[in-house]
Order: structure tokens, then C-alpha cells, then sequence
């Protein structure tokens, strides 16, 4: 529980950085993935992994967020 708090407290954080309340999402989204038991790190992978019956729309999303919010 106490882990969850802490995760909780970094995530905002993490997200005052980024503006737009809009990519708070993209932000838990894409953490999630990099934290998830897959060997291959990238976007595909975390997008069927974390909504396997989305998988188009969900690597749509993350890989937006990387691409937009990620990369000056």
C-alpha cells in the first residue's frame, strides 16, 4: 500500500512537468508499460500487454505520447 502511495506521489510530480492535463494519461499509461514483466520495452508490446482487446488504439495512444511529449 505504502508503495502505491509513493508511486501516486511521483506521478504527480512527474505530471506537473508536463502542462497539459491531457498527457497525465499518456504519462501512467506509458509507465505502466516500461514497468510491466515484458522483455521488449517498446510500444507495441506494452499496448497488448496493457489492453489486449484495444491494441490498435492503445499503441496509437502511448506511441503519441512518446512522440509528442517525450521528444523536444
Amino acid at each position: 500500500m505504502e508503495d502505491l502511495q509513493e508511486f501516486e506521489r511521483y506521478m504527480a510530480h512527474l505530471s506537473e512537468g508536463l502542462g497539459h492535463s491531457d498527457r497525465h494519461a499518456g504519462l501512467r499509461g506509458y509507465t505502466t508499460g516500461l514497468m510491466s514483466p515484458l522483455q521488449r520495452k517498446s510500444v507495441e508490446p506494452m499496448a497488448a500487454h496493457m489492453d489486449p482487446l484495444n491494441v490498435r488504439s492503445r499503441h496509437q495512444s502511448l506511441h503519441h505520447f512518446v512522440a509528442q511529449t517525450l521528444v523536444p
